[in-house]
């Protein structure tokens, strides 16, 4: 079957994809965009979260016939994403990444690597709907995506840096 869906902003087809394909699959070996990672294949990890019309999924567990007209933001789109829904600059914006992935690296959050494309999917969702998040609502944004590396306190301070960021460069509302 043929699947036409919007990528990181860009309309792409697959052709030829079989019924049990994963979006994980058409995004990493037909696409040829890497960041989501292959872990567990069943949802536990986190590794391969995308959003998908704006929510965060494991990519793993998407059929790629189900993204048939739908709208996929993978780590590599997280930048152009942040512009567009923040304004031609994108808040804290620094050229070619998002907010948030600035603020892991300001904050060292990142270390083998494996984990943090679905960490970042997974904040800045959190970013986008909760702007002051607090701890608690950290954890539970993060809590489908695992590190073998961390304690996750560098994560944590990567999401409230982030936030921050993303609080102070708010318009102010009169």
């Amino acid at each position: 079957m043929r699947v036409t869906f919007t990528v990181n902003g860009r309309r792409h087809e697959a052709d030829d994809v079989w019924e049990g394909e994963s979006l994980l699959y058409v995004l990493r070996e037909r696409m040829g965009l890497p960041g989501s990672k292959n872990a567990c294949e069943q949802g536990e990890c986190g590794s391969c979260t995308v959003r998908l019309d704006g929510e965060p999924v494991c990519a793993c567990l998407v059929a790629a016939g189900q993204v048939e007209g739908r709208e996929v933001v993978t780590v590599e789109g997280l930048a152009e994403y942040a512009r567009e829904r923040d304004g031609s600059e994108g808040r804290g914006s620094t050229g070619d990444l998002a907010p948030v992935q600035q603020a892991f690296i300001d904050a060292g959050a990142v270390q083998c690597g494996f984990c943090t494309p679905g960490l970042l999917v997974a904040a800045d969702e959190l970013i986008e709907r909760n702007p002051q998040p607090t701890d608690a609502d950290i954890r539970e944004a993060l809590s489908g995506n695992l590190c073998r590396c961390t304690g996750y306190e560098k994560i944590m301070d990567a999401v409230r840096l982030a936030a921050a960021r993303a609080d102070d460069s708010a318009p102010e509302v009169v």
